[in-house]
């Protein structure tokens, strides 16, 4: 088992910024990838960035050049940077990961962001 812990989220005003965090309880090895998604109310999850254990990423399009996905392998952290955050952006935020020897997939609790016009 694994658990995905998410923090970070909150309110913030359009154009703004925020840093979301998600901590894995055993080395981060183990998931390989992981990612963020986003659900908003009335839609379905959606992926927003997407790495790799050897450092590749990929995001969706509607947050391609204001988000940054990294991870800090010594901390067993993903990090979620979000910059010129606009009111569509508000969403739960979920942290996934993908068990490296079973497949198995992983998601956090989630946290809220919402962006105010």
């Amino acid at each position: 088992q694994v658990q995905l812990v998410e923090s970070g989220g909150g309110l913030v005003q359009a154009g703004g910024s925020l840093r979301l965090s998600c901590a894995t309880s055993r080395s981060i090895f183990t998931l390989n990838p992981m990612a963020w998604y986003r659900q908003a109310p009335g839609k379905q999850r959606e992926l927003v960035a997407r790495i790799t254990s050897g450092g590749s990423t990929d995001y969706g399009d509607s947050v391609k050049g204001r988000f940054t996905i990294s991870r800090d392998n010594a901390k067993n952290t993903v990090y979620l940077q979000m910059n010129s955050l606009k009111p569509e952006d508000t969403a739960v935020y979920y942290c996934y990961g993908v068990d490296t020897v079973n497949r198995r997939n992983y998601w956090g609790q989630g946290t809220q962001v919402t962006v105010s016009s």
